[in-house]
């Protein structure tokens, strides 16, 4: 397992590129100054020592030794000891729509993007329970199993888009049913499934599975995410907004928070409907909801200690520092008069 100890000096890599930047702007003046001053092949004739390809290897060297202090700071970490922990939670799964129009943006950016940004918010508050994703569209797939690794669910989160489900639709029932069976074989009361989708069903019965869900023991709880006034869905050409979607008939294609069928999904699982307008408050009912649970003891393997590697980023730093150090801005007297592209009259 590798991870970072101080992961906010990682945001400070984006000055590498920085002063590159800054760099490539300096020579571009320094060279329309010379095209002012005269010829530039003469200025260059006249300064045989100057080597600008040396100026630019010590830049480069310069910038790979601050980006490898940085990584350095933030401190690599390598885990040393896997062994199984005792913990006391419960076990929840998220089913998050991906549909297209999940993409509509009665909410900003988009209610896909909301909703990952309120599922983000939840992983940060829980504390020794699992979680697991499951991303639905027409049909559903388990996106993270059952963890404790808060950190490999973020990343795993940070993956979901519109593309990582191939059929299109809104197959909230077959996305309920894998909730079911992602779980284990033993009957428990702390499980349940919160599903976090616009609402619009198109592909079966969600309310029966819900059924399914309570008959095992587990709690389903929906989340409805966009307007019920309804939103066109926005279409993408290589990453660029294109317009909107249109029916065979050329009309755009609207998209209403279905807030009736979310409400009996939540009801015959036995759970709760919210509204996602404000994601602090949803997530505040929620989670009064969730510890209302009975929290049981299960072992989990995971890394309890960590070695640092920051040592090797650090030594390797200084030692680009060093040879940078040592590299001359002046041509080597050796190899000054040697021009491997001179043509010979």
């Amino acid at each position: 397992m590798f991870r970072f100890a101080n992961t906010e000096w990682l945001y400070v890599l984006a000055a590498v590129p920085l002063l590159l930047l800054l760099y490539y702007i300096a020579v571009r003046r320094r060279k329309k100054a010379l095209e002012e001053f005269g010829d530039v092949f003469l200025i260059q004739e006249l300064m045989p020592d100057v080597s600008l390809s040396r100026r630019f290897w010590k830049l480069v060297l310069s910038a790979i030794a601050m980006a490898l202090v940085v990584i350095g700071v933030a401190n690599p970490q390598i885990g040393s000891k896997y062994e199984e922990v005792k913990r006391k939670g419960f076990e929840l799964i998220i089913a998050l729509d991906v549909s297209n129009s999940m993409m509509a943006e009665d909410l900003q950016p988009n209610r896909l993007e909301r909703a990952k940004q309120s599922i983000s918010k939840l992983i940060e508050e829980l504390s020794g329970d699992k979680i697991g994703i499951i991303v639905f569209a027409g049909d559903a797939y388990v996106q993270l199993p059952l963890t404790v690794d808060y950190a490999a669910a973020k990343m795993f989160l940070e993956t979901i888009d519109t593309d990582v489900v191939p059929t299109q639709g809104t197959a909230i029932g077959k996305a309920i049913n894998l909730g079911i069976n992602s779980f284990g074989e033993v009957p428990s009361k702390n499980r349940s499934i919160i599903v976090i989708t616009d609402g619009e069903n198109h592909e079966d019965d969600a309310v029966q599975a819900a059924k399914a869900a309570v008959g095992k023991g587990i709690i389903v709880h929906t989340i409805g995410i966009g307007s019920i006034q309804g939103t066109p869905i926005p279409q993408y050409i290589n990453g660029r907004k294109s317009g909107f979607r249109k029916d065979k008939q050329g009309n755009p294609v609207v998209t209403k928070l279905d807030e009736q069928s979310l409400r009996e999904i939540a009801d015959a699982g036995d759970g709760i409907y919210i509204k996602a307008t404000n994601a602090m408050s949803a997530l505040k009912v929620l989670f009064e909801e969730l510890n209302k649970m009975e929290k049981s003891e299960f072992g989990s393997k995971m890394f309890t200690d960590y070695e640092d590697r920051f040592q090797y980023f650090i030594g390797a730093a200084l030692l680009l520092l060093l040879v940078e150090l040592f590299l001359s801005e002046r041509r080597s007297i050796w190899f000054r008069d040697v021009n491997i592209f001179e043509v010979k009259q």
